[in-house]
């Protein structure tokens, strides 16, 4: 059928484990088998998503794209009864735009919540519904992306290389890259930052560009050329960061959900066939004569499947990492998978702590001096952001709303020394002097967003709130 997945399958696989200018490579056989990629394919995740709306308009599925959600309808016994989208046209001061268009109600049966992680109606039905009652809270990472075109000696189609270790052990941090081999002599490399981190000098772009820099990664792209840059937050919270599923007339699925299998960087298979789950569990409550109701058979039938069984046997990986380090974490982590593996792990599921919660005060470390970008292998934020291809109407409602500016300014700025600045891979957020008062001021630059929600999982004080902008706007991935 023509699938754009099927044309890379994955050759061989490689694991890093870095230092400023070396490398270890850690033999796969070290590790639990399922952890390998055999049998995968490198590719666009993005193509791939576009082909399957494709197939899907072809069994007549409506598909409305450039029309976000942006509030939940409920009926009168509270249960949820669809979605409106995003209005069209109105101006920055609220008023409504010659082209003004309300936004659709759509009604639905039920209503499957697929927003990816930290989406933002999902966050009102894990508080409405109380989802998250009996699991612990969702934790994330920052990924940050960028496709190349490199020279042909130095393709090697379907190879597969992951790393770990410096530039993050530096900033007491950890995370990861990786740098996939894809068709037409492209690569497809990005680095993920634990948003657990502590101090709030700790810019996940700048790590970003400074692994690009490690001689093992800089070769294969020097003589290339950067074709495309992207960022978004991802689930790192493992099974037990998993809510409750099925409420009154809805459910959640894929990265809404937190279906991320952490060690191997991947959930688009889980999200697809939680999706498939659900789909088969409100189709069977339809022809039942039910409408609205819970979908608790959903819910059971997702934990006794293979999704459960795999984020199970990975679910300490993360929580041992984040408390141990990189170094010793990543040996506990993979000695608990391989027990798991065998099937004598120990019952014991590690807790974790909300992001935000971890960044500590400003006055308890020292700013990190990232080198300046070389502008070859190396580049400054807004230069990246231009190779997002993001666009926002320019006279629209701010759809990053800050609650409170005053607090913003006492703590954000006065206490963290305004990490905003610093976890924002897009440049969004800047603290300028107030030209009349010398005051400090909070300069929102939401035209640059890319809708990472980076701001809205790692602000201290849970006081920036990310909201659904007009439809069409945001980043537009090529073959991301």
């Amino acid at each position: 059928m023509d699938c754009p997945m099927a044309e890379t399958p994955v050759t061989d696989n490689w694991h890093w484990l870095m230092t400023k200018g070396g490398k270890t490579s850690i033999p796969h056989l070290a590790m639990p088998p399922f952890m390998s990629n055999k049998g995968c394919y490198t590719g666009s995740l993005g193509n791939l998503a576009r082909w399957l709306g494709e197939q899907a308009e072809g069994l007549g599925v409506m598909v409305f794209p450039g029309f976000p959600a942006s509030e939940v309808l409920f009926d009168d016994s509270g249960a949820v009864a669809g979605v409106i989208t995003q209005d069209m046209g109105v101006a920055a001061d609220g008023s409504h735009k010659p082209d003004y268009q309300p936004g659709m109600e759509i009604h639905a049966k039920y209503t499957l919540f697929a927003e990816g992680a930290r989406g933002n109606l999902t966050k009102k039905m894990k508080a409405k519904f109380d989802l998250e009652a009996d699991c612990q809270p969702q934790v994330y990472g920052l990924g940050i992306k960028e496709l190349w075109d490199i020279p042909a000696d130095k393709h090697v189609p379907g190879r597969v290389i992951h790393t770990q270790g410096w530039p993050l052990a530096e900033s007491d941090t950890w995370g990861g890259g990786f740098l996939y081999h894809q068709a037409n002599g492209q690569v497809a490399l990005g680095f993920v930052t634990a948003l657990d981190y502590k101090n709030p000098y700790v810019s996940p772009f700048q790590e970003f560009q400074r692994w690009k820099q490690h001689p093992a990664i800089r070769e294969y792209l020097e003589g290339g050329t950067r074709v495309a840059y992207g960022a978004r937050a991802i689930n790192e919270g493992g099974w037990q960061s998993v809510p409750r599923l099925a409420f009154p007339g809805g459910a959640l699925i894929g990265c809404a959900a937190g279906f991320v299998n952490v060690p191997r960087i991947k959930g688009s298979h889980t999200a697809m066939k939680s999706g498939m789950l659900a789909a088969e569990s409100a189709a069977a409550a339809i022809a039942a004569g039910h409408e609205k109701t819970e979908l608790a058979d959903y819910d059971t039938n997702l934990r006794d499947s293979w999704i459960a069984k795999e984020l199970k046997q990975v679910k300490n990986a993360q929580p041992l990492v984040a408390k141990f380090g990189g170094d010793v974490g990543t040996i506990l982590a993979g000695v608990d998978m391989w027990m798991r593996q065998l099937k004598i792990g120990l019952p014991l599921s590690m807790k974790h702590h909300r992001d935000y919660e971890e960044l500590q005060r400003a006055d308890l470390h020292q700013p990190i001096a990232y080198p300046k970008p070389d502008g070859e292998i190396s580049f400054d934020r807004l230069t990246s952001v231009a190779y997002s291809f993001t666009n926002h109407a320019e006279d629209q409602r701010n759809h990053l709303l800050v609650e409170d500016m005053e607090l913003q300014k006492r703590s954000e700025l006065g206490v963290y020394a305004g990490p905003s600045t610093r976890y924002c891979p897009a440049g969004v957020y800047e603290w300028v002097e107030n030209e009349d008062t010398g005051e400090p001021k909070f300069v929102i630059n939401s035209q640059n967003c890319v809708h990472c929600k980076t701001c809205d999982i790692k602000d201290p004080n849970q006081n920036i709130e990310w909201t659904t902008p007009e439809g069409g706007g945001g980043p537009n991935y090529p073959n991301m």
